[in-house]
């Protein structure tokens, strides 16, 4: 009968019998646990040698002998010939210790210990053995669908923290909003998390997935209405982290394009807590390619510039219009569109140059508007055009450039699903 097993080799001695490619994974993987890794082989394949030439284990340049399995607490053997490695595995049960034979393609392993087909997902290792004998390629494929299952989010992979566990920060770029854009370590972060703070933007659907007991803190922000400032903000992540807490910080987009992410960062750093970033599919670049928009296409243009639209036309903005030379992508615009309009014409932007403005980018209620510059600010009011929106300008916006008919008519209100809705 097989029993599983988690065994701590940091800091102990280990003995790895072999010189090639099979003993040299072993060795890496103990190294990386932290054991004492002992290789006893003739020669060395080459990863072995780096191994050793990195000080992450030592070399006796010799067949192996009984008295090296003295005092070790694990020994693995692969030398591939029959003799040493039956020979090894009865010196280690003479003394009690566990050994792992790797076997071979002519004989089965015939050692004391397994090694798992294992997976670390966070601070989660899952190993798969089989108990009726060594069976790796099963092994494997079911470590495979466990891990997928894990990395997916799947399952609540809170840990229970002790009064001394340091906290710490995630910020977690949820994407434009549908929640299949969310990243898989996103996922994986919100799985982990003992609270979530969250914006209105982003993957919102994904709360009512996470357990009961995670704290959800609404910190959403709207057009004029900031009901929790930034500072607030900051010092609500500093303070849940201190507590012990892996505070996961959701947001729209990316956290580092006009997420304030940036400022998060410093606060964490700057109290002392630990943050790490996941970055996600901004809207910038979600908005158009969910409606169809290349932002690049060869032969119309080779660059995208990004603004805020709160912050007006810079002079590389405006210019990129100008001569056609750019893209521009204008996050937090529709408010602000009359005046980019406006300030556009006045510096001479082309009045008839293309634009689609994208509202609730990638969710089923997405809606398209399409028209010329000097026309897009009032079919916007006449249409009741709201945020979030993302405004696309551009001969890229132009109707039917994916079809080969630049002129082609297209349906604002069709299927966002579909290409060039």
């Amino acid at each position: 009968m097989t029993a599983l097993l988690g065994v701590e080799l940091a800091g102990r001695p280990v003995l790895v019998v072999g010189g090639g490619p099979v003993a040299a994974r072993r060795a890496e993987a103990l190294a990386d646990e932290g054991a004492h890794v002992h290789v006893v082989a003739p020669q060395l394949c080459e990863p072995l040698a780096d191994l050793v030439v990195a000080g992450r284990a030592r070399w006796s340049d010799r067949e192996v002998v009984e008295t090296d399995l003295d005092d070790v607490w694990l020994v693995h053997t692969a030398t591939g010939e029959r003799h040493t490695d039956t020979s090894v595995v009865a010196w280690a049960s003479a003394r009690h210790v566990f050994c792992v034979d790797a076997g071979g393609p002519r004989r089965p392993a015939a050692g004391t210990a397994r090694t798992p087909a294992a997976t670390r997902v966070g601070d989660v290792l899952v190993g798969v053995v089989s108990t009726t004998g060594a069976d790796p390629r099963r092994s494997v494929q079911v470590r495979d669908r466990l891990a997928a299952l894990l990395r997916a989010g799947d399952v609540d992979l809170r840990r229970r923290r002790a009064a001394p566990d340091r906290g710490r920060v995630v910020l977690v770029g949820g994407g434009p909003g549908d929640v299949g854009l969310l990243t898989v370590a996103g996922r994986r972060a919100l799985a982990e998390a003992d609270v979530v703070v969250a914006d209105r933007l982003g993957p919102t659907d994904v709360l009512d997935e996470l357990p009961t007991d995670v704290e959800v803190i609404d910190v959403g922000k709207s057009p004029g209405h900031h009901p929790v400032p930034q500072d607030e903000i900051n010092r609500i992540l500093v303070e849940q982290a201190q507590r012990g807490r892996l505070v996961v910080r959701l947001k729209g987009g990316d956290p580092f394009v006009y997420g304030r992410g940036g400022e998060e960062v410093v606060a964490c750093r700057t109290a002392g807590v630990a943050v790490t970033v996941v970055p996600g599919v901004s809207s910038a670049f979600a908005a158009a390619a969910a409606a169809g928009i290349p932002l690049t296409h060869r032969g119309v243009v080779g660059a995208v510039h990004v603004m805020n639209g709160t912050d007006g036309w810079s002079a590389a903005a405006l210019t990129g219009l100008r001569d056609g030379s750019c893209t521009v992508v204008v996050l937090m615009g529709v408010a602000a569109l009359p005046g980019l309009v406006r300030d556009a014409l006045a510096g001479g932007a082309d009045p008839d140059v293309p634009v689609a403005v994208v509202e609730r980018a990638t969710l089923a209620d997405q809606r398209v508007t399409r028209a010329p510059l000097h026309e897009v600010a009032a079919l916007c009011a006449a249409r009741g055009v709201r945020s979030p929106a993302v405004v696309v300008l551009g001969e890229v916006t132009r109707p039917g450039l994916l079809d080969g008919h630049p002129d082609a008519p297209v349906d604002a209100d069709a299927d966002p699903a579909r290409m060039g809705a």
